[in-house]
């Protein structure tokens, strides 16, 4: 029961007295069994006061199991109130799994630090996979453990930097000891206890680097590489020292063997008096030898290196091992010709390249335990989520060679590939089952093709006689489709089956084939026939018309493939089309040929839009009115008139049967009944009617519709102009075209016909074009100075009430006729006065009377106006008052957004 109906259900009545002073029922009963360990939580009357019982319950730190019962109990009640324990309990959960990560990456950590040799990728890898993994890294015993890793890998890495710096000694001490070996012995003599000191020096340093804790972790290569400096510096030094020994016991006895060194034997030999030239020229060949070698050897050295550098580069996994193994040759062959600073490149990009092995050495592993993963997961899917035969034999194919790229890049894990081959091993017997049911379906699809076949010849041999061709091209495309969808079979089966059904398919096309010959021979005969109807010269329909009914019988006789009977149909009618066309085109040349008046109309229609061009308006009213007399045919009646009065009257009247003559063709060609043409001619002949001249239009006196100021007038409903119509909207009876009942014979017009005004002649294509698109650009013209003369209009005004000049005030003429000469001088009277203030409401009567919108910032005033005029009886409204309001604004002081809005408002006021 909810607390609303306890409250409502409470008596209103005060409680009696015995009531009052009997003890409480006891709710021991009633409460919850877990209300009294969490303080209430259970029997507290509202969800916050259950929240906050629960909050004060969770700061003694119940147990995980306590707190576990009373959110199972409490969620069901009240889930807002169970809130604070549902957090709990997912935080607790959080920490316990975190802890579990925590001990698990603890472990791994503890066991690369307790092995003697650490591997640097799974030490620098371990802090990754940890992090992503979701481990606590910045709670102990992580971060301890994350500390000590990284500073044993910091003493390796500074170990394996040591070494190197090792072998960059060793390379300068040697080539101290071979530049002294160029210089007088005495100065090498001189030299020689700093050199061995140096040397010695090094060997201690060496030694500390073996005997360092860490030297155990570092890769393989860098003990290698300083065994190799070590070795190489001690047969320098030997050597070295042995020839100063012996250039000394050479100098103290003159019979002593000289040094190999060329320099030191040349100067014992100057000590003792001998001839030095033929030794200085053997040693100058030897020297150039050496000179060439070292080049050759340098330039072998930088080719190879510039190849690892480049694959270093581009990070290439698979031609970096090669270029490495490459340079590391040369520099065993020819490492003593290599200059210093190429071999400290050498040895840079050695040790890099080395990094990135053992980093892809590291990276292939991950690679192989994936596909592992991926291998044994195929068959780990539910029943109907696995893969079928041929997806299963793509992804197994897939997988295998992914394997054989990570060994490119890599050396081989023979235990991870152990795993990979029987997992890809066991998910194969899926392929083998696939690859069974495919060959039975093989062998179903093969037996069911030659069964077609035998079908397609029994078919054949039964219809070698039949003429029905259609029914004989549906047959075959049904055994073509049939033959299609029979079924897949290898390539190999396919192979052996098809030319089988293509030679009996063949068989069975050759009736077919022999009839559409046949059929398209007498095709091409009929096209010839087409070609010689369309190259006569007079056109004959009937013959055209029994052509292609003999066409038509042909073509539904025998059937011809899609293609090439539209080809051949298109062949017979083209030369038919051209005939047409050509009779189309002369009887086209012949109607639009310009005639005099069409001409007259061109000429004004280019001469209306060079006006228009111009930009003047009056040259253009005049272009205008010239094209609406050279459109009503006036033009052409000043002409005739002025041409018949300086004719002879022998002329006149031949220039008159010719205007007949003229009038009979357009009854012609404008298709009216013969008989009011001949009517027509008649009644020339017996007399010519002179022309009645055309009558002035009536004033309009009144028109019907709305005649309130403002409102638009209706206009009268245009009539279609169709034969027969009339202005009362009836038509003419069935006898009215010939004769009426009142006498009038089959010529006479209609009497509404007398009131329409006359219209000039019919006017050709070419010159009705010409005439509307250049009485359209001149209104367009006409309208375009129209509103540029408006703008300089306000323009002027504004200058005027800005300068307060009335002198500057457009004329009542350029205001337009809206304005006429009493209020300009209102507004002349305006500028001549001493500005005074503005008051804001004659701007906003003006917008009012202008229907423009005001400023934002007026919006308010404008609306109070509009429903104070609502109020005032019998006043005038803004557009009533417009003028006297701009008197208003031009007597007041020029303000620029004044100015403005007062712009706006007379765009609108003064073009209506």
């Amino acid at each position: 029961m909810s607390l609303f109906s306890l409250r409502k259900s409470a008596p209103q009545s005060p409680a009696p007295e015995s009531a009052v002073n009997s003890p409480a029922p006891s709710k021991s009963a009633s409460a919850h069994p877990l209300d009294a360990l969490t303080g209430g939580a259970f029997s507290a009357p509202t969800s916050g006061e259950r929240t906050a019982r629960i909050r004060e319950w969770l700061t003694t730190s119940p147990s995980l199991e306590q707190m576990s019962d009373v959110f199972k109990e409490l969620s069901h009640r009240d889930r807002g109130a169970s809130k604070p324990l549902k957090e709990k309990l997912d935080e607790l959960k959080r920490q316990k799994s975190q802890e579990q990560i925590a001990v698990e990456w603890a472990a791994k950590a503890q066991a690369m630090l307790d092995q003697a040799r650490l591997n640097l990728a799974d030490a620098l890898a371990w802090q990754r996979d940890a992090a992503r993994a979701g481990a606590p890294l910045s709670r102990e015993p992580l971060s301890g453990l994350k500390q000590a890793l990284g500073e044993r890998v910091k003493a390796i890495e500074d170990l394996q930097h040591r070494v190197q710096v090792e072998r960059e000694a060793a390379v300068l001490i040697a080539q101290r000891i071979e530049v002294l070996s160029t210089k007088p012995w005495k100065e090498a003599q001189a030299s020689a206890p700093s050199l061995s000191a140096d040397v010695s020096h090094w060997q201690e340093q060496v030694a500390g680097l073996t005997e360092d804790p860490q030297w155990s972790s570092v890769e393989a290569k860098f003990p290698t590489m300083l065994d190799a400096s070590r070795s190489q510096l001690q047969l320098v030094w030997e050597a070295f020292a042995a020839a100063l020994d012996q250039t000394v016991a050479a100098d103290a006895d003159p019979q002593a063997p000289l040094p190999a060194v060329p320099v030191w034997a040349d100067e014992l030999r100057l000590a003792r008096g001998q001839d030095v030239s033929v030794a200085a020229e053997k040693n100058n060949q030897n020297t150039q030898a050496a000179q060439e070698k070292r080049a050759r050897a340098g330039a072998e050295i930088d080719k190879a290196l510039t190849v690892l550098e480049r694959e270093l580069a581009e990070g290439h996994g698979k031609a970096t091992p090669k270029a490495a193994a490459d340079v590391r040759g040369l520099l065993k062959t020819h490492g003593r010709l290599v200059s210093a600073e190429l071999e400290a490149r050498a040895h840079a990009a050695l040790s890099q390249a080395g990094e990135l092995e053992g980093w892809q050495r590291w990276r292939a592993d991950q690679l192989r335990e994936e596909l592992v993963a991926k291998a044994e997961g195929l068959l780990r899917a539910p029943e109907g989520q696995r893969l079928g035969g041929r997806k299963m034999q793509e992804t197994l194919r897939s997988l295998r060679e992914q394997w054989k790229t990570t060994d490119q890049g890599g050396q081989a894990n023979h235990a991870l590939w152990k795993r990979f081959d029987e997992a890809c091993t066991e998910a194969h017997k899926v392929v083998e089952t696939w690859l069974a049911q495919v060959r039975q379906q093989a062998e179903v699809h093969k037996a069911q093709r030659l069964a077609i076949i035998d079908e397609l010849k029994a078919w054949a041999e039964l219809h070698a006689a039949s003429t029905d061709w259609k029914a004989q091209v549906r047959e075959l495309h049904r055994f073509s489709e049939r033959w299609r969808e029979a079924g897949h079979l290898s390539e190999k089966a396919f192979a052996e089956l098809q030319p089988a059904w293509k030679d009996v398919m063949h068989k069975a096309h050759a009736p077919l084939e022999a009839a559409q010959a046949e059929s398209t021979a007498r095709r091409r005969a009929l096209i010839d026939e087409a070609v010689a109807l369309g190259s006569a010269p007079q056109l004959r329909i009937d013959a055209v018309k029994a052509l292609q009914q003999r066409w038509q019988a042909e073509a539904h006789a025998v059937p011809l493939e899609r293609k090439h009977e539209q080809k051949l149909w298109e062949a017979f009618r083209q030369p038919i089309d051209d005939a047409f066309a050509r009779k189309s085109s002369e009887r086209e040349k012949a109607v639009t040929a310009l005639s005099a008046h069409d001409q007259r109309v061109l000429d004004a229609s280019r001469a209306l839009e060079a006006a228009s061009a111009s930009g003047d308006a009056q040259r253009i009213r005049e272009a205008m009115q010239s094209l609406e007399l050279a459109l009503a045919g006036q033009a052409d009646a000043a002409a005739s008139k002025a041409e018949a009065v300086s004719q002879p009257p022998a002329a006149q009247a031949e220039v008159a049967t010719d205007s007949t003559t003229e009038q009979s063709a357009e009854t012609v060609a404008s298709g009216e009944p013969a008989e009011d043409m001949a009517a027509q001619d008649s009644e020339a002949d017996v007399k010519p009617a002179p022309a009645a001249p055309a009558s002035p239009p009536k004033k309009v006196v009144a028109v019907r519709g709305d005649d309130r100021p403002g409102m638009k007038k209706a206009e009268p409903a245009a009539r279609d102009g169709r034969r027969g119509d009339r202005p009362d909207g009836r038509r003419d009876g069935p006898g009215m075209g010939r004769a009426d009942a009142r006498g009038r014979g089959p010529g006479a017009s209609s009497p509404w016909r007398e009131e329409r005004e006359p219209r000039g002649p019919r006017l050709g294509d070419a010159a009705f074009r010409a005439q509307r698109q250049a009485i359209e650009a001149a209104q367009m013209s006409l309208r375009k100075l129209a509103a540029q003369a408006h703008g300089e209009v306000l323009t002027q005004l504004m200058t005027a009430w800005e300068q307060r000049d009335a002198e500057q005030l457009p004329t009542a003429q350029a205001l337009g006729p809206r304005v006429n000469a009493s209020s300009r001088n209102a507004w002349v009277s305006a500028l001549a006065k001493n500005a005074g203030p503005l008051h804001a409401e004659v701007l906003l009567r003006l917008e009012i009377a202008a229907e423009v919108p005001t400023p934002a910032e007026h919006l308010s005033e404008r609306r109070m106006l509009q429903l104070q005029l609502l109020t005032r009886k019998h006043a005038a409204a803004p557009a009533e008052t417009w003028v006297e309001d701009v008197a208003s604004v031009l007597a007041s002081r020029f303000d620029a957004a004044a100015a403005r809005r007062l712009q706006t408002v007379l765009k609108s006021l003064l073009k209506r």
